[in-house]
């Protein structure tokens, strides 16, 4: 499932709560209301005997409406690069990937799939999300970029540069050298080895 299917799920899920405490809520309001007016006819008081306050029913439909959503969003970015990571070999690389990529139409299969064994660095990008391509791309077709270059190739902030170059970093996809006040970016061995 992608991730708009699980946000779906998600949503449903929440809103069956919601409908089946509102429910609840509103049958125990009733069943006060009938034990108050029957109390009211006999002229004593059994309040002791209606039963649960639906105040109770609607303060826990939202508590557990809000730890199922609370859960999910907690847990959502991780399910998307868990998702990246499950994709076929063979699936179809979008448009952004190729104007990115610049892949010349032989790497591409009859299906219309890229085939990794030719275009490794199409498969690196394919898998990873729009922003971090973005930076990437350019990365891979002009070693060397200055970050400065890089943010006017990827028209995001400074800071969103820096952090999703950090962030590449880590993975070990690309890696800085330092360059005055700013740093001069490169692809790592494995990506350079895998475009030669």
């Amino acid at each position: 499932m992608n991730r708009r299917q699980v946000d779906a799920v998600v949503g449903l899920l929440v809103a069956a709560v919601v409908i089946i405490g509102g429910a609840l809520s509103w049958q125990a309001y009733q069943q006060q209301r009938a034990f108050d007016q029957m109390g009211s006819m006999m002229g004593t008081s059994i309040g002791a005997v209606h039963g649960t306050n639906p105040l109770w029913y609607v303060l826990g439909t939202l508590l557990v409406a809000a730890i199922v959503g609370g859960l999910y969003f907690a847990v959502r970015d991780d399910l998307s690069v868990a998702e990246a990571s499950d994709q076929p070999l063979n699936e179809s690389p979008s448009a952004a990937n190729m104007e990115v990529n610049g892949s010349p139409e032989g790497d591409v299969q009859s299906d219309g799939a890229i085939n990794p064994e030719e275009q490794p660095r199409a498969r690196v990008l394919d898998l990873l999300p729009n922003d971090e391509r973005r930076i990437l791309g350019p990365v891979l077709s002009s070693p060397g970029i200055t970050q400065v270059e890089l943010r006017d190739r990827s028209d995001f902030s400074k800071s969103k540069v820096s952090q999703t170059v950090s962030a590449l970093e880590k993975r070990g996809l690309l890696y800085r050298e330092r360059q005055g006040r700013t740093y001069r970016i490169y692809p790592s061995d494995d990506l350079r080895q895998s475009q030669s």
